[in-house]
């Protein structure tokens, strides 16, 4: 029995879906727990792009099983794109993705909600997607659920009320049309039968699985940075991307857990606002967002770029218990022709021993940095870490040494091939 987390360990966008993806050819399971289809996850390989924000990297591998836990919020409109999407590549679904019937479901007025109270002033820059709206109702224990998708007149009974009040926040606050409870309804019942063959209790799944002996990987959407209790609040996404919500996303228990995984990018982004120390709003920033083609893969909004932040990096090396790292996008940084590296944090001339709690404190620190020589050459090719520039060798032996942590994976692309060992 083993669970490997594997855990975004920045803002997100550190090519998790890749690294998913490789593993998954030694996972009997890959389980996604939390999130909605505010994430993309970009995996390429034999000249095909795949971008997936609900199912499971792991459906490109005709032997792996997929899950969606019961931590997932869920759009009907997107699941359903995406599976046409798969099926119409080639990638074979059923029988192999399974969908907690606890998991909650994306409403027409979540997505309503969010992207009006974007507009409004001191947004924090989501997508737009209802995934916080949706995480309220649920929290608020008025969430639409999969399982009461069975029962219309109950779920009727549960739309009505919720609209009710949604109507008159829309109208009153946003001054938006109201939503048509019937349509909505038949929209939902609908959409029902179509991931019927889809529905599974996914608790039960995964822990008979567990009992069997099998691999589980356990993949989580955005990064630790933006998880809602230990992320850079309020400036975070509305669920728990932290090792810890696997637990409560799957329905497994902590001592199933073996091994966490973090994936770094060998430089940092960020998307929508929030704090960021290392951030380059400079030339080399611009540099780094087109090199790395940093642009979201659910939105294509621009990400913010900026030099790699050691303190936020053991910070979240802490709190999700990360033993190894899969280096990503090391390629990029062959642009440059130095590279820094932030070593600590300062604020009023003070050390900083610990990551600041609030985004106003963290908005405010100093960075120190230490200062690595460039490669300024194409990794192209390069299949060993021992083929690697010096200046490349030295930069990946630098983070392991800063982070206390080993670097077990190096990649150098896009390209599922484009990975090795260090």
């Amino acid at each position: 029995m083993s669970v490997c987390i594997i855990v975004g360990a920045q803002w997100g966008d550190e090519g998790k879906g890749k690294i998913v993806d490789m593993l998954s050819e030694q996972a009997n399971i890959v389980a996604r727990y939390q999130g909605g289809a505010n994430a993309g996850h970009t995996i390429v390989f034999d000249g095909k792009t795949y971008i997936l924000h609900l199912i499971p990297s792991g459906i490109l591998h005709p032997a792996t099983q997929c899950v969606i836990g019961n931590g997932v919020v869920i759009d009907p409109v997107a699941l359903m794109e995406e599976i046409h999407m798969l099926e119409g590549m080639g990638i074979s679904i059923e029988g192999r993705l399974h969908i907690s019937h606890k998991a909650h479901l994306i409403m027409p007025y979540h997505k309503m909600m969010d992207a009006a109270r974007e507009k409004q002033a001191g947004s924090i820059g989501t997508t737009g997607r209802g995934i916080g709206p949706a995480y309220n109702d649920k929290a608020l224990r008025i969430g639409i659920r999969i399982v009461d998708l069975l029962d219309r007149e109950a779920l009727g009974e549960k739309i009505r009320t919720n609209l009710a009040e949604k109507n008159q926040i829309l109208r009153a606050l946003y001054d938006v049309e109201p939503l048509d409870v019937d349509a909505m309804i038949d929209e939902y019942v609908a959409f029902d039968t179509q991931i019927d063959p889809y529905i599974t209790d996914t608790t039960t799944l995964l822990n008979n699985a567990l009992k069997d002996g099998k691999h589980v990987l356990a993949e989580g959407a955005q990064g630790a940075l933006l998880d809602l209790d230990h992320g850079t609040y309020p400036f975070v996404t509305s669920s728990n991307p932290t090792s810890g919500g696997a637990c409560t996303g799957l329905g497994i228990p902590p001592t199933s857990i073996t091994s966490v995984m973090g994936v770094v990018k060998a430089y940092s982004t960020r998307v929508g606002n929030g704090p960021f120390p290392t951030e380059l709003e400079d030339a080399t920033g611009e540099l780094l967002r087109a090199e790395g083609h940093e642009f979201g893969a659910t939105t294509g909004r621009s990400r913010r770029c900026g030099w790699l932040d050691v303190p936020a990096l053991r910070y979240s090396i802490m709190v999700n218990g990360i033993s190894e790292i899969a280096l990503t996008k090391l390629d990029v940084l062959g642009a440059l022709d130095e590279l820094k590296i932030c070593t600590g944090y300062t604020l009023d001339g003070k050390t900083l021993k610990s990551f600041p709690a609030d985004a106003q404190t963290l908005s405010r620190v100093t960075c120190e940095y230490v200062t690595l020589p460039g490669w300024r050459s194409s990794l192209d090719g390069i299949m060993a870490f021992a083929d690697l520039p010096q200046a490349a060798q030295e930069y990946v032996n630098t983070i392991e040494q800063l982070l206390d942590t080993r670097v077990v994976w190096v990649s150098t692309s896009p390209n599922r091939e484009d990975t090795f060992k260090k």
